[in-house]
């Protein structure tokens, strides 16, 4: 797997509250509702962040392009390309680099147009609770992930 850098999405927070931080990754008019803790960062400045979404099911797709439904929310569908990929995780380009926790029932992972390789395009139906994450100690970072239960796989 790549590292945190390679995994990060470029944007900036646009609104913090209950738990939550309201993310628009640079480049796009999204506005990403995630799951963030202790976000103690910068608003309406450019800063590097991991997104992480649980998979509920995993398509393989012959072909389309990149993107994250709704565009204004927390994420449920996605779609792109794979960056990288093991037996639990992969990193998607859909618009910008997200982390996928892959389900682990074999029936959740449907393989019709060929193996999850890099470089094949997949359609991820998410789990509610899409997660944030800064790539900067102290600032809701991968430090804190390690203490919260819901959160603790990213690694």
């Amino acid at each position: 797997m790549p590292g945190l850098m390679e995994q990060s999405a470029r944007g900036q927070v646009i609104e913090v509250r209950d738990g939550m931080v309201v993310f628009n990754p640079a480049g796009t008019r999204y506005q990403m509702h995630l799951v963030a803790g202790k976000y103690a960062g910068p608003l309406h400045q450019p800063i590097s962040a991991i997104v992480r979404v649980t998979a509920r099911k995993v398509y393989t797709v012959p072909s389309g392009g990149n993107f994250i439904a709704p565009i204004f929310g927390q994420p449920r569908t996605l779609q792109g390309r794979v960056v990288s990929v093991d037996d639990r995780v992969m990193v998607i380009h859909a618009g910008l680099p997200v982390v996928v926790d892959l389900p682990s029932a074999e029936t959740a992972i449907d393989l019709d147009n060929g193996q999850i390789t890099v470089g094949s395009m997949v359609n991820v139906v998410a789990l509610p609770q899409a997660r944030f994450s800064t790539t900067e100690p102290g600032r809701g970072g991968p430090e804190e992930l390690a203490t919260d239960p819901v959160r603790k796989t990213m690694s």
